[in-house]
């Protein structure tokens, strides 16, 4: 079994999965950049080492290598898992369905399994581990002696996008492990970007009533699978590293952090530990988020570094984020397939599930199901919506169990589209994730369920060609750019339309009423910035910009979406942020220097 990152490289040299990259590279942009475009490529392309790693600002050089994009593929997800994931979900399926043996063979089995189970708990040790051979205390405490990256060019500085953040409740009875990005404010303070519904959040809120300052122990590397963990969506209260147990059938050894009271895996690369004043908040971001577009500027907590330990022999790791798709793609793969029997214990009709990458996961669910009785599909969204973190979910379709597979796009689109109609909607309001920028509050908006699961008898438009819509709309409507009618051979083709925007998108909507028969379901984007062939980035960008209470219309048959950027002609007040894009000039420099060798068309599709 993997245990620490010099191993994790050498199984992934040993499989053809990393590239070294030996020219001198910066920590701003560069590292990155690279990164991003690696991801892009067919099968996530491959894990990279950039050995010869400085920060071109300050001089530095050093000595460590990055490691990045080590999950960006189904085959690297299995190689670090050691196993299939299947495998996992198997396990976990069945001790949630183990029953009483009813003979001799049964008892010896289960005695077998429950056996297994005393590796799932992780182990404390005494003494220092690896990850303390090296100890930086008091004036010796940097964290720009560590290869932070800072990836885009309105990010707000340099952010550790791969820790695992440590941390325990006010009276030490319950642990958590999470993964929130943490920006470095200086040479020993970092930003703790934990989200009002996280679990660390709750333990902050306990010390702030107690008014006493909170403990954070936060690690870098080691084996992969901890990161991993830090992102298992398990109940509050459940220590993620007992699924590191489960699935390597060894536990998690742990030791104390030097300064803290908090214990992290012994054979991590980096252990930065410290203390957070619950009284103090500090503007943090913005950040080039997952969701493709920026994290605005908002006050969080503040840590200040007690004490950085590292072992002598490190590896920093790292991962990118920003339009899909992402080293995230393959992560939320596996989480998705271990955490189903956890989900179908709340859904038990539920047969299968599916996160589109392209509408960065909680914007869409496609989910497979059983439906019993008129009104079951209505019945699981509030299901779906009450779930843990299926509860920030925004847009969700359900189907019925005769639906191709949720991974068939094209097949799948086909049978929702045709079995469509208006009052196959259902919107409703609910909590958001903290990134979404798009309803007119934060952490609150619209929801928009759909119910494929009945096959309604549906009248199909009298359809009209590109050019001849085209200029029918134009005449209707000065400010539209283009057009495209997508999946024309449903009964409810979908038409894209781009505006240069100076109206609200419902006045456009109004205006086409009187082509209702020719169209069914219209979507507007903005002209600037989307291309109207290009139906990935499209789903990327109005899942990303619609707020269903708002954006969504309805006349007759026909069904309008707003996916334009909100602005005061939609009564939205909020500061709109920019999308994450690519330096030009770092990109330009890269490529005269041999290293960035992603192929245009790759970087035209999506939008970099």
């Amino acid at each position: 079994m993997i245990n620490n990152m010099k191993k994790t490289i050498a199984l992934l040299k040993k499989h053809a999965q990393l590239k070294v990259i030996e020219e001198e590279l910066d920590i701003y942009l560069e590292i990155p950049h690279l990164a991003y475009a690696e991801v892009k490529k067919k099968d996530g392309g491959l894990a990279l080492l950039f050995t010869n790693v400085v920060d071109k600002k300050s001089g530095a050089k050093f000595d460590e290598p990055v490691l990045m994009n080590v999950f960006g593929s189904y085959k690297r997800c299995e190689l670090l898992f050691g196993r299939t994931i299947e495998s996992v979900a198997d396990e976990i399926t069945n001790l949630l369905h183990m029953k009483p043996p009813s003979g001799m063979m049964e008892k010896i089995s289960m005695a077998k399994e429950l056996f297994s189970l005393k590796n799932i708990f992780p182990k404390r040790l005494k003494g220092k581990g690896a990850c303390q051979e090296v100890i930086y205390m008091n004036d010796d405490i940097d964290l720009y002696k560590l290869p932070v990256l800072t990836t885009w060019e309105q990010d707000g500085g340099p952010f550790i996008t791969m820790g695992q953040v440590y941390t325990q409740s006010l009276d030490g009875e319950m642990v958590n492990l999470g993964m929130y990005r943490l920006q470095v404010y200086d040479k020993n303070h970092l930003g703790m970007h934990w989200q009002i519904h996280k679990d660390s959040s709750h333990f902050f809120d306990q010390y702030q009533k107690a008014g006493k300052k909170m403990p954070v122990s936060i690690a870098i590397g080691g084996n992969p699978l901890y990161t991993w963990c830090a992102t298992a969506p398990l109940p509050y209260g459940v220590n993620e590293l007992l699924m590191y147990g489960l699935i390597t059938k060894e536990p998690a050894k742990l030791v104390r952090s030097l300064t803290t009271p908090l214990y992290i895996p012994q054979d991590v690369d980096y252990v930065i530990e410290g203390w957070v004043d619950t009284d103090e908040l500090k503007i943090e971001g913005p950040f080039g988020d997952h969701t493709g577009y920026y994290t605005l500027e908002e006050p969080y907590p503040v840590m200040q570094v007690s004490a950085i330990t590292t072992k002598k022999d490190r590896v920093f790791l790292a991962t990118v984020v920003g339009k899909p798709p992402l080293e995230d793609k393959y992560m939320g793969w596996a989480t998705g397939k271990i955490f189903f029997p956890l989900l179908k214990t709340t859904a038990p009709d539920l047969l299968d599930y599916h996160m589109p990458e392209n509408a960065g996961f909680h914007n869409l669910i496609l989910a497979k199901m059983q439906p019993l009785y008129k009104g079951h599909a209505k019945q699981f969204m509030h299901v779906f919506w009450g779930a843990g973190q299926m509860s920030f979910v925004k847009h969700a379709i359900f189907l019925d169990e005769n639906a191709p597979k949720l991974n068939n796009y094209e097949a799948l689109a086909t049978y929702i589209l045709n079995r469509f109609t208006p009052k196959s909607m259902f919107i409703t309001e609910g909590i958001l994730d903290a990134l979404d920028h798009s309803s007119p509050e934060t952490l609150v908006g619209g929801k928009l369920g759909i119910d494929s699961t009945a096959a309604n008898v549906v009248e199909a438009p009298q359809l009209l060609g590109d050019e001849e819509l085209l200029r029918r709309v134009k005449e209707l409507i000065p400010d539209v750019v283009n057009l495209h009618q997508f999946m024309r051979r449903t009964k409810n083709p979908i038409t894209v339309i781009s505006v240069n925007k100076t109206k609200n998108a419902k006045d456009y909507f109004d205006a086409l009423i009187s082509l209702s028969t020719h169209i069914r379901i219209v979507i507007f984007v903005d002209d600037k910035n989307n291309d109207v062939f290009n139906s990935y980035m499209l789903i990327w960008r109005v899942t990303n910009n619609m707020d269903a209470l708002r954006d969504v219309f309805i006349s007759g048959l026909m069904v309008g979406i707003d996916g334009t950027n909100k602005n005061l002609l939609d009564g939205f007040s909020r500061r709109w942020p920019d999308d994450v894009d690519c330096s030009l000039e770092v990109v330009d420099s890269l490529k005269q220097r041999g290293l960035w060798d992603l192929d245009d068309k790759v970087y035209k599709k999506f939008q970099l």
